[in-house]
């Protein structure tokens, strides 16, 4: 059921990334992730109280953690949305798996092992050869966005599992992460130009809310119960999911060197995945 829990999500954050697509031609960056952040938050609180769920939490600093990496993570991830096909975007924010390997080589000192090291190198290749033959010269910032995405997420995912150790319950991770996206959007959008929504903009922004939180929901749920490798393996279904959209919406089409890219990289962030399991891992 946990890997069930991590497709719906994954079918959902793609479904999310259609609308932040179509919104960012009317909106700008923070506005949608302020309209995320502002009708998830209302939709968590309403299924908290149905479930008589406190919002109050005893592991603020983690919830705070997950809220502002898992915000930033979104703000880079939407911003790439507007400048990247879909299919681009969604890889390019999936490289978190090689990013959290990094990281625990770096600051944690672990040894990097020759399965870890060849999906390391697999990746950086992978994602070497989805930029340099497919990106025009506007496009290089949302690649640098996508991957700062992928490389932000990875201390958010870290967070959601030790929340979900922590017993915190999926409507109150969700809802803080939430409460975040706004205020942090709110900030971004009043920096700029406010474009009040019309009939098919407030669309897009209910679909922006409704299937981000509901994803975010899937997701936490995935990693709480299920075990972090497989969770971490079936999250890369985004990808299929952003690619068919990508197809089917705006008739993206892939050179055959993008498709091997995306299939290197996916395959490297389950190589990571796997290399980096623990007999004593959830």
């Amino acid at each position: 059921m946990p890997t069930l829990w991590m497709i719906i999500a994954s079918l959902l954050f793609a479904c999310m990334g259609v609308c932040v697509k179509l919104g960012a031609a009317h909106f700008s960056t923070g506005e949608l992730v302020f309209y995320r952040g502002f009708i998830s938050v209302l939709i968590m609180a309403a299924m908290a109280r149905t479930a008589r769920i406190p919002l109050s939490t005893p592991h603020w600093r983690m919830q705070l953690s997950r809220s502002v990496s898992g915000t930033l993570a979104l703000m880079c991830y939407f911003f790439a949305l507007g400048i990247l096909p879909l299919a681009t975007a969604a890889t390019l924010s999936y490289t978190s798996p090689i990013f959290v390997s990094i990281l625990l080589i770096l600051l944690f000192g672990e040894r990097l092992r020759i399965p870890v090291a060849i999906a390391l190198l697999t990746g950086f290749a992978g994602v070497a050869l989805l930029l340099r033959p497919t990106l025009q010269p506007g496009q290089w910032l949302g690649a640098v966005s996508g991957l700062g995405a992928g490389m932000i997420a990875s201390l958010a995912y870290i967070s959601v599992r030790e929340l979900g150790k922590a017993g915190e319950p999926e409507v109150r991770t969700v809802f803080w992460f939430s409460c975040v996206n706004s205020i942090l959007g709110m900030v971004w959008a009043l920096s700029g130009n406010i474009h009040l929504p019309d009939a098919g903009g407030v669309a897009i922004v209910l679909g922006v809310g409704l299937f981000g939180g509901l994803a975010q929901l899937a997701m936490t749920r995935s990693y709480r119960f299920g075990k972090t490798v497989v969770s971490a393996a079936f999250s890369y279904s985004t990808v299929i999911f952003a690619s068919v959209f990508g197809v089917l919406l705006w008739d993206e089409t892939l050179p055959p060197s993008a498709l091997l890219a995306i299939a290197m990289i996916i395959a490297s962030g389950l190589m990571v995945t796997l290399a980096s399991r623990r007999p004593a891992d959830d």
